[in-house]
């Protein structure tokens, strides 16, 4: 289970976070999102609200994002809802960060089916390069997190880095990864299992072989 926190909310962060407001282009985007919810369920867009505040946050401090409780408090404001109940929302799902995170925030799956392909090395690789759990490297570069099943168990050992999965890694696979996030540039993302394309079996089919090239009808095999 990944460890959180909501980062207290002391007179500093009233002064840095309590102005916030939607940018225009924002602000734009927002009006769009409630739009889509019938008169009166307006507070169903908290949820994307609350990814657009955070990645406004992320751009503002050149991170992933995170959501100051003044931030919260302002998407309430937007819905006409109790603060309590945005705050709820935020807490319960870990794709919203509730504690400042550095540009990237390295998720790891550690649940069984990657701990059984090698989730510990991929951890270890981690912290070979100074990243600590629940911590951010003092170069504001790396956050990392241990977090439950992120659904690419087809495909694990596997981390989410932002919006970006990577998957089939290996220590070294992992490495060239970070390697590349870290000079500015933009690994694919998905499997890094070389001639692998998505979640089908490594070597090819082993079953249904028959429809690889076409669709074929096995009732009559069965």
């Amino acid at each position: 289970m990944a460890a959180r926190h909501i980062e207290a909310d002391t007179p500093e962060l009233r002064a840095r976070w309590g102005s916030f407001a939607w940018t225009d282009e924002n602000a734009a985007q927002a009006e769009k999102i409630i739009a889509r919810y019938p008169e009166g369920r307006q507070r169903s867009a908290v949820m994307p609200l609350l990814d657009l505040a955070q990645r406004q946050v992320g751009a503002q401090t050149g991170t992933q994002g995170w959501l100051p409780i003044p931030v919260m408090e302002y998407v309430a404001d937007c819905l006409a809802m109790p603060a309590i109940r945005v705050v709820e929302v935020a807490t319960f799902y870990t794709m919203y960060n509730l504690a400042p995170v550095g540009k990237f925030h390295v998720q790891v799956c550690g649940t069984t089916p990657c701990m059984l392909r090698g989730s510990d090395a991929v951890m270890a690789t981690c912290r070979a390069r100074g990243m600590a759990v629940g911590q951010t490297t003092p170069d504001g570069m790396w956050t990392l997190t241990e977090v439950e099943c992120l659904g690419s168990c087809a495909t694990a050992p596997m981390v989410q880095i932002n919006d970006d999965n990577y998957e089939d890694l290996t220590p070294e696979r992992l490495d060239a990864v970070l390697n590349a996030l870290a000079a500015g540039t933009t690994p694919e993302a998905g499997t890094q299992e070389p001639g692998r394309h998505t979640s089908e079996p490594v070597g090819g089919p082993t079953t249904l072989r028959e429809m690889v090239d076409a669709n074929h009808d096995y009732r009559s095999d069965w």
